[in-house]
């Protein structure tokens, strides 16, 4: 059944127009006719049936009709922090990330970051990519959205909670030894060509710990996808 995200107090018994981007892709993509069912939510809990009530060119009205509350989110709360990369790779890990339950995304630019968005550029890259976690979030079924973070210097990050974690191929420290216990974890992945060493110093200092992903050195759009995913399995809802 297709799912819409709508940023709106929902109801049962009253009627919303969808946005238009949505109207669109109802439209032209899923091909949705009056009468039709489909299910609305709004982030900020559980999810709603509805109906489509009208079609009118990307005027789709729709009919709220009742509230279900289920979620759809992991027993785990995972950050990602990663390192930009470029073109279609960060989309990819944006998208990929959601899908397997991250709850938060940490963009940060290093100095080997192909990808350097600045000023306004860097302001569309990221309402660009919370508008991925949001249609990731319609296509797998959660009803909470992820938060994309603006993009900050990987050298001055000093967030992160819970066990903390630097993806490193040098590390001696296995994954799962890293992930042994908790239930929140913050997993820092680099770009395309990693951290530096004053880099990784930085999250050092931060509190995270090197730890490897198997023999193999990952690339940036699969490293963090795979932490998250060991994750689920060791800890999670795998």
């Amino acid at each position: 059944m297709p799912r819409f995200y709508v940023d709106t107090a929902l109801r049962p018994g009253t009627s919303v127009l969808l946005p238009e981007d949505s109207a669109h892709h109802a439209v032209h993509v899923l091909r949705v006719q009056g009468g039709d069912e489909i299910t609305l939510f709004n982030g900020r809990g559980g999810e709603y049936a509805a109906r489509i009530a009208s079609i009118q060119r990307l005027k789709l009205l729709v009919d709220v009709l009742a509230h279900r509350a289920v979620e759809r989110e992991s027993p785990l709360r995972m950050v990602l922090v990663q390192g930009v990369s470029a073109g279609e790779r960060m989309d990819f890990t944006v998208r990929k990330a959601v899908e397997l339950g991250v709850a938060e995304i940490q963009p940060v630019l290093a100095a080997s970051s192909v990808a350097r968005p600045k000023g306004e550029r860097a302001a569309a890259r990221h309402a660009h990519w919370q508008k991925i976690a949001i249609a990731a979030c319609e296509q797998c079924g959660r009803n909470r959205i992820p938060t994309v973070h603006p993009m900050v210097a990987a050298s001055e990050y000093r967030g992160g909670a819970g066990t903390k974690i630097l993806l490193s191929p040098a590390a001696e420290l296995r994954f799962s030894q890293a992930a042994k216990a908790g239930e929140e974890f913050t997993v820092a992945a680099g770009p395309e060509a990693g951290f530096n060493a004053a880099e990784e110093a930085a999250f050092l200092d931060a509190g995270f710990v090197p730890a490897r992903l198997g023999a193999r050195v990952l690339r940036t759009e699969t490293a963090g996808l795979a932490a998250l995913a060991a994750l689920s399995a060791l800890r999670g809802d795998f």
